[in-house]
């Protein structure tokens, strides 16, 4: 088991397609700010030991990383975005340093998880040396799993091996899920900015300025 002492890394996977907002949805203004930047930042105020962003090739990259420039993000690239989710977290594996306890895997498009259910995550890795630590948003029949989560470091080797048609490693946190730790998260805080629709929904959640 690996010790929860050593680093954990904080994972910003923002390398997606954007097929339903018409446009790069990492870079859409959000009350004057690329959208990445609110899961960019949170991940930065949370105190994670390494930081580390997954971005698209080509120009679109190269517009991500100028946008979180300053906020401590080592970088690399998912050649082939179109493969899905699973080939995001895998680039990022790859490109994580040896050593750490753990990786917390946090989407770019979900800008109201704030630095508090970051830091609430690690606590609770921290705690319990748990393989796995999960957001779940709201209670009873109605919550829902979703990102952020920690993987342990003994874990990352099957993060890498996620098919592609797991869209995200579902199958390894289904393998652990009788070990796993979860932490409760406001309901309110889960919305994925995928459509324009959605991205209105977050002006409205989220104060300007």
């Amino acid at each position: 088991m690996t010790s929860t002492s050593l680093p954990v890394a904080g994972v910003l996977l923002a390398a997606g397609l954007s097929t339903r907002m018409g446009q790069p949805k990492q870079l859409a203004d959000l009350h004057g700010r690329p959208l990445c930047t609110y899961a960019a930042r949170a991940l930065a105020d949370a105190g994670h030991d390494h930081l580390l962003a997954v971005v698209p090739p080509g120009e679109v990259g190269d517009r991500i990383r100028a946008a979180l420039s300053g906020l401590g993000f080592a970088f690399v690239v998912n050649p082939e975005p179109g493969r899905g989710l699973a080939s995001s977290f895998r680039a990022a594996v790859h490109a994580l340093p040896p050593g750490l306890a753990g990786a917390n895997f946090a989407l770019a498009d979900m800008p109201l998880v704030t630095a508090g259910v970051h830091r609430a995550l690690l606590g609770a890795f921290r705690d319990s040396g748990a393989p796995v630590v999960l957001a779940v948003y709201g209670d009873g029949d109605g919550a829902v799993r979703a990102p952020p989560h920690v993987f342990r470091a003994d874990l990352l080797d099957a993060v890498k091996a996620t098919p592609d048609a797991d869209h995200g490693p579902r199958s390894l946190i289904a393998l652990h899920r009788a070990h796993a730790v979860t932490v409760s998260v406001p309901a309110g805080l889960l919305l994925d900015v995928d459509t324009p629709d959605a991205l209105l929904a977050a002006q409205v959640a989220l104060p300007a300025g």
